[in-house]
């Protein structure tokens, strides 16, 4: 038998409010909170499997994991990193499985680091610039080391802070900074402006 509720929750409930109505059998809080966070656990996926495909199958995995075990999830706590640890373990998991993938270069394939792929709202008729621009940073986050590149997604585009990163990856606060610091200088210089006399192709 399927719970449903009698309510849809209003769009503004926290976090912590739509865990403890799902825990309670809520379907539509539960929904509610998939959809919320789906979006940025596929771009954390797509960041560390460099693959959309995979990306994809890891998200959904940990999705379900996430609804199954969300029991067990303290609510006083900010929900996104113990999301980002399903995700992560799912990506470990899955990348371990299929290590012929792995031993693909990981910027060999621009198209595995289009935006468009994590953009929902993506709009065919933008600004061209705009689109040129996001390509070649995310192109050029392919590029980064793993470490750094987790780091870099982790604080730049999830919006974690450095005690949850901290927590997260299991290092001292000090590594995510300094860590951090050599992520975005190295992403700083795949992304500067070419030397006078060079020309694009």
């Amino acid at each position: 038998m399927t719970l449903t509720s009698t309510m849809a929750p209003p769009v503004g409930e926290s976090d912590r409010e739509l865990v403890l109505l799902a825990r309670e059998g809520d379907q539509e809080a539960l929904s509610t909170l998939t959809t919320r966070h789906r979006r940025s656990a596929y771009l954390l996926a797509l960041q560390l499997m460099g693959n959309p495909d995979d990306a994809l199958d890891a998200t959904q995995d940990a999705l379900i994991r996430f609804c199954v075990h969300l029991n067990r999830f303290d609510a006083e706590r900010p929900l996104k990193p113990w999301l980002y640890s399903i995700v992560r373990n799912r990506c470990r998991d899955l990348l371990r499985r299929r290590r012929v993938r792995r031993t693909e270069p990981i910027d060999s394939d621009d198209e595995r680091w289009r935006p468009e792929i994590v953009d929902e709202s993506a709009d065919p008729h933008g600004d061209l610039e705009r689109s040129r621009l996001r390509t070649r940073v995310w192109s050029a986050l392919g590029q980064l080391r793993p470490d750094h590149r987790e780091i870099l997604v982790l604080r730049d585009y999830q919006d974690l802070s450095y005690s949850q990163i901290s927590d997260l990856l299991g290092i001292p606060q000090g590594t995510v900074m300094s860590r951090l610091h050599r992520a975005r200088k190295q992403l700083a210089s795949q992304l500067a402006p070419p030397s006078a006399g060079a020309t694009y192709t």
